[in-house]
């Protein structure tokens, strides 16, 4: 059987690897390791198809050291402890530890990860585990501890031509075609900076011409017919994971629950984490709902610890039920666009100073210099407001939060309207 593209391009050497300059080029940290030939744990997190698998397999063979893979989706806690112990006992003194590459760690349970603890810090073997999740929701502190963490990128522009110049010149099947390159927009932006996908979509291309000599001429129309006609052939391995992940939160953005329901079938059927998209319902509720309906949050985060009570298939109900009510609550971003427009501020401003009416003077001395002098205790007025400055000086008068129009939204803002008077005036 002939393998993927993708596969019979995957680098030997840390000199045929693409991308990640900033940990694998001249001088940067893996680099220095792995020259170094000391090699401690740690956890590569970035998205699909930028190298994890690779590095990691590269750095057992620059390290002459036994190789062992486990996938987090289809190994148990028997597994984790099979391999330790065949590390164990076929590592010679002189050796470096044996590297234990962990795909999707991320979905490892907590009893799965505390298995690994003791192996990692005595040493017995080097941890290297893969995610396209935030291990620090996902991964144990005490194993988060005892590894480094490296942030990979998707591929540039640059990379990703360098690959397909690199597979039509190199690659054993492709070099005996006759390919050119005409245009390279689409299969750059259906790529996403995924190089497993950017060799997929070559490869789909390339294959649907049947004649060895006849010049196959890519352009950026006949990628498009190509993946149209067969969607699913350059997603081999599921990365279409951020693809059907956005188009699930654009439904519920868009307020239609019948496509939320379906884009959420289509990644229950693909095997996807539930707490992926619980999490990921409790970010639409903040973000995209807000405070045109506050439920929406309350809900999704219900939701996600149903999921972790009832398990699967169970939690599948709560999902959807969050799912439906969340695209058909009414939506507002304004605390999203918010709390956004404020970081830019203060990344612009720098460190403004408090105000000294709202700085705490719990000292004499404090009280002396004029902390806390003038400030108002709304409580002890009527309404439980009374007008004074908190903003610091400097930019008293900023505006970041402005209302939208939802019936939650106006009475919010009709309260602020009688506090405020004109300054809250859209």
């Amino acid at each position: 059987m002939t393998q993927p593209l993708a596969e019979r391009m995957r680098p030997r050497s840390l000199d045929d690897y693409i991308g990640q300059k900033h940990l694998v080029g001249k001088g940067a940290v893996l680099r220095n390791m792995i020259d170094a030939k000391r090699v401690s744990s740690f956890i590569l997190w970035g998205p699909p198809g930028v190298g994890k698998t690779t590095l990691a397999q590269i750095i057992a063979n620059q390290l002459e050291t036994p190789f062992y893979t486990l996938s987090a989706v289809t190994s148990g806690v028997k597994d984790v402890r099979d391999v330790i112990d065949k590390a164990k006992n076929g590592r010679f003194f002189s050796q470096a530890s044996p590297i234990l590459f962990i795909d999707e760690i991320h979905r490892f349970s907590k009893n799965q990860q505390d298995s690994l603890l003791g192996a990692v810090e005595q040493g017995v073997v080097t941890l290297i585990g893969a995610t396209t999740e935030n291990p620090s929701f996902e991964v144990i502190r005490p194993l988060l501890s005892r590894c480094q963490l490296y942030i990979l990128k998707s591929l540039g522009k640059d990379d990703l031509l360098e690959l397909l110049n690199r597979a039509i010149t190199k690659d054993e099947q492709l070099k005996r075609k006759n390919i050119k390159l005409d245009e390279t927009g689409a299969i750059l932006r259906y790529s996403g900076g995924d190089a497993r996908k950017l060799l997929n979509i070559l490869e789909l291309v390339c294959d649907s011409f049947s004649d060895t000599d006849e010049e196959i001429h890519i352009t950026d129309e006949l990628v498009a017919e190509r993946l149209q006609q067969n969607p699913l052939a350059y997603d081999k391995d599921g990365e279409m994971h951020y693809d059907i992940i956005s188009a699930f939160i654009k439904s519920i953005r868009g307020s239609d629950p019948d496509a939320a329901l379906y884009w959420m079938a289509r990644m229950i059927e693909g095997g996807e984490d539930p707490k992926f998209i619980a999490r990921r319902l409790v970010i639409s509720a903040a973000e995209d709902i807000g405070l045109a309906n506050p439920n929406a949050l309350l809900l999704a985060n219900a939701a996600f610890d149903a999921v972790n009570k009832l398990g699967w298939p169970e939690g599948r109900i709560p999902l959807a039920e969050a799912a439906v009510y969340l695209a058909a609550s009414p939506k507002s971003n304004s605390a999203y666009m918010g709390i956004d427009t404020a970081l830019l501020h203060v990344r612009e401003t720098g460190n403004l100073p408090v105000p000294l009416h709202l700085r705490n003077a719990p000292t004499q001395l404090m009280k002396n210099i004029g902390y806390s002098d003038g400030y108002k205790y709304a409580h002890d007025y009527p309404g439980n407001f009374v007008e004074q400055q908190f903003l610091p000086n400097d930019i008293k008068n900023e505006r970041f939060w402005h209302a939208q129009h939802s019936p939650q939204e106006e009475k919010l803002y009709q309260q602020m309207l009688r506090c405020w008077g004109d300054r809250f005036k859209n």
